[in-house]
C-alpha cells in the first residue's frame, strides 16, 4: 500500500511540476485559453452524469437521482436561484425515495 501511495505522490507532484515548467507564451493562445475555461464545465458535467446515472456496480439506471438532476436542470433553464436550485433537486430526490422509487 505504501508503495501505492508514494507513487501517486510522485506522479502528482511530477504533473504539478510539469505544469509550471510549461513556456507561458505557450498557455496564452487563444485556443489554449478556450480549452481551459470550458475544461472544468466538462468535468463537472461528467462527474454529474457519472453520479446521476450510474449504480454502483457500473450500471446504467434512471432513479430518483436522474429525476433530482431534471429538475435541477428545469430550475437552471428558469434562472432560479443556485440554492433554489439545489434545494429542489434534494426535495425531489428526497420524495421520490420516500415513495418508494430510487
Amino acid at each position: 500500500m505504501w508503495t501505492a501511495l508514494l507513487l501517486a505522490t510522485a506522479i502528482a507532484f511530477g504533473t504539478k511540476l510539469a505544469g509550471h515548467l510549461v513556456p507561458a507564451h505557450l498557455l496564452e493562445s487563444p485556443r489554449v485559453r478556450r480549452v481551459t475555461a470550458a475544461l472544468p464545465v466538462a468535468l463537472l458535467a461528467a462527474l454529474v452524469a457519472t453520479q446521476a446515472f450510474t449504480a454502483p456496480g457500473g450500471a446504467l439506471v434512471l432513479d430518483a437521482r436522474a429525476a433530482a438532476v431534471g429538475v435541477a436542470v428545469v430550475a437552471l433553464l428558469l434562472r432560479a436561484p443556485f440554492l433554489l436550485v439545489v434545494v429542489l433537486g434534494a426535495a425531489t430526490a428526497a420524495v421520490l425515495r420516500a415513495v418508494g422509487w430510487g
